[in-house]
């Protein structure tokens, strides 16, 4: 990690516990959540609002057989005790007691049980919570708020969000919770979480909006509201309240070192949330809209290359083929600066846009491309199981790369660059279908190796031209040094395609590399 600070993401908040742990709070005659009209310091305090929700928050006790494919395995042995050491009796006991036990192995089998967090959202008992909580149960208790056990469930899962519904039955119609809209909370913004931290029962915490659509890497969606209020291990799948009582987000993730809480937490908003439940109730299935299209940010140095005003948009880099992107008209090299009427601020936000867009129907699309913007117009498509959600990118291999004969040198990057001979394929694994000049070499010096770039790698175009000679490519670049302009590059790694943006150096800036000395090289006496 970077400036060596320990700290690490932990996604799974539920907790694993005895099964006595378990500390239901009293009950309550709480209803859902109302207004309560505080708009700033709440000075009333949260004690009217967190009895209404009280009860609408469950806790989630899952139970789940864990297999020992290995087989038994035999006790460990324990130390020797001296005679008489209170130790010595235990230990006897022990093995006395497990000696019968798969022949005196340990079983192939064992119970594990966890604790997470939940709220029923209808009087019917439809309840929410995060995949993560649930996931491999062989059995799911749902605990009231009044210490009623109801078995559940699993109405549908979402592992793309990490979001699960869950059913119950019980005589009487329970309390629920309703949505909000987290697209109008603002940092700032006072919030409420109720939640079942460490199996301890229902617990009420409360903080502000520390941010708002952080991405944690846990997926294509990430849209994460960030809060300060203290959320740990156990509060997952439990809900973040605003002011009016109303769920805005669903509690997921920290930053910890320890895994406790550090005032660093993250929801999933609950307008998303939303769109999942209703699809889930519908038939347990999520449908999600689909473009077809490889995309990556937009630098400041790539927009600098495209004329484009400031860093923005998605930029496309490639296409899935029969895509329905690629049938509406977009092209690599695009920059997608709005989908469906809506902003595409930063490449991050796109495939969310899309997956909430409306499945085969006509989205409006505005591209940036060759220094203007284009309206365009996509069908939309529906996203597979086998498909990769848009801007899910592939991770190449790592290859080393040795050297080729009859190479140019281009001193503005630092490199050395050869066609794609048969000769040159054979060494790179560069199919036949891939065209371009690949990189043979690269200086201390190099631009490049900043951007990832490494030698083996094949330039598919530089300036959105082709590039079919490496001649070509050196004149782009002395081009590119004298405007002081970046060189947009489209590189081809063993078939992913990505956009980079490079500025050339000074050639007279570069110093070559001390010659290795000889093994005769005796060395030089200076005294005099």
């Amino acid at each position: 990690m970077k400036h060596g600070l320990l700290v690490s993401l932990v996604l799974l908040l539920c907790v694993s516990i005895p099964a006595y742990a378990q500390t239901p709070p009293p009950a309550s005659d709480g209803l859902s959540g109302t207004p309560n009209g505080l708009g700033g310091f709440p000075n009333a305090g949260f004690a009217d609002e967190a009895e209404k929700l009280l009860p609408a928050v469950v806790n989630i006790s899952t139970t789940q057989t864990i297999k020992d494919e290995k087989g038994a395995k035999e006790l460990p042995d324990f130390p020797q005790f001296a005679p008489g050491s209170p130790f010595e009796d235990f230990f006897k006991d022990f093995m006395e007691k497990h000696k019968g036990m798969n022949g005196g192995n340990i079983p192939k089998q064992r119970k594990s049980t966890s604790l997470g967090s939940g709220y029923i959202v209808s009087p019917d008992g439809l309840i929410v919570t995060n995949n993560h909580v649930i996931e491999d149960a062989d059995e799911i208790t749902i605990i009231l708020h009044d210490d009623t056990n109801l078995k559940a469930e699993v109405v549908g899962v979402d592992k793309k969000t990490d979001i699960a519904l869950l059913r119950v039955k019980n005589k009487n119609p329970l309390p629920y919770v309703v949505f909000g809209d987290s697209d109008k909370m603002r940092i700032g913004d006072w919030i409420m979480v109720i939640g079942n931290p460490f199996g301890l029962g229902g617990t009420v915490t409360t903080g502000i909006i520390s941010a708002r659509a952080r991405d944690i890497n846990s997926g294509p969606y990430d849209d994460y509201i960030q809060t300060d209020a203290p959320i740990n291990r156990g509060n997952s799948g439990g809900p973040m309240f605003n002011m009016r009582g109303e769920v805005i987000g669903m509690n997921t993730a920290i930053y910890s070192p320890s895994g406790g809480s550090v005032g660093i937490g993250f929801a999933i908003p609950s307008m998303l949330v939303k769109n999942v439940v209703e699809q889930l109730k519908g038939g347990g299935k999520i449908r999600r809209g689909w473009l077809g299209v490889r995309i990556q940010n937009v630098t400041e140095e790539i927009a600098k290359s495209l004329n484009l005003d400031k860093p923005r948009g998605a930029l496309v880099s490639s296409l899935t083929p029969e895509s329905p992107a690629g049938k509406g008209g977009v092209k690599a090299g695009d920059v997608i600066l709005q989908f469906d009427n809506k902003p595409v601020t930063e490449m991050r936000r796109l495939p969310r846009i899309v997956a909430e867009a409306k499945i085969n129907q006509k989205a409006p699309m505005i591209v940036w491309r060759d220094g203007k913007e284009v309206m365009l117009s996509v069908m939309v498509g529906e996203l597979k199981e086998d498909e990769k959600a848009d801007g899910e990118d592939a991770k190449p291999d790592e290859q080393k790369a040795p050297k080729l004969a009859k190479t140019i040198a281009v001193p503005e990057f630092d490199i050395k660059v050869s066609v794609l001979s048969a000769e040159a394929r054979k060494m790179y694994e560069v199919d036949e279908k891939t065209k371009g000049i690949v990189i043979t070499d690269m200086g201390d010096n190099s631009p490049l190796e900043d951007k990832g770039i490494k030698p083996g790698d094949v330039i598919t175009e530089a300036g959105q031209k082709e590039m079919k000679d490496a001649k070509d490519f050196a004149e782009l670049a002395k081009d590119a040094a004298s405007s002081k302009k970046p060189l947009l590059l489209l590189i081809n790694r063993q078939g992913d395609l990505r956009y980079v943006a490079i500025s050339a150096i000074d050639p007279s800036s570069i110093k070559e590399k001390p010659k290795a000395k000889k093994k005769d090289d005796k060395p030089t006496d200076n005294a005099e």
